[in-house]
């Protein structure tokens, strides 16, 4: 059976995040904690504490809400031009962004793989269907460490998630 699923993706955007002198460098993760600028002497009466600052999401960064349906034609629900009403969806929608052009593989495990790593579904380790997985490189359907998520690279960026 043909199975496909409807990506729909908000990012709600309150405003575009300024970048401020004091942000961290968001190249590269996991990104540092701030630098220790207490003083450790030989006992704790001699030191000094400083709390390190966590890190957190840019000021003004967007919420990030992806939604995946599986079994569902792409053009089912109103929110994508389908004849299935989803006002909830719509109103979602219709205030950020939608994504509708990206790997798909016609199978939902490795549809799914390929949306929330970015990468190829072979990459992703998601080569074929789960109940299929076999012992050879891709296919064993486990996202290696290696490979971030677009939750990880959030979390990475003070988003909880």
């Amino acid at each position: 059976m043909f199975r496909s699923f409807l990506v729909a993706i908000s990012l709600a955007l309150y405003s575009t995040a300024s970048l401020v002198a004091d942000e961290p460098d968001r190249i590269e993760l996991p990104i540092p904690l701030s630098p220790f600028e207490g003083k450790i002497g030989k006992t704790y009466q001699d030191s000094v504490p400083d709390w390190q600052d966590p890190v957190s999401a840019p000021e003004g960064a967007p919420n990030v809400i992806v939604i995946l349906l599986d079994d569902v034609g792409f053009g089912q629900t109103s929110t994508f031009g389908g004849l299935i009403p989803t006002p909830n969806l719509d109103q979602l929608a219709s205030e950020g962004l939608r994504y509708n052009r990206f790997h798909t593989t016609a199978i939902c495990g490795p549809s799914r793989a390929a949306l929330l790593t970015g990468r190829n579904h072979h990459d992703a380790g998601s080569g074929f269907l789960m109940e299929w997985a076999t012992g050879y490189p891709n296919y064993s359907t486990m996202i290696q460490p290696t490979t971030a998520t677009i939750g990880r690279v959030l979390k990475g960026n003070g988003y909880a998630t």
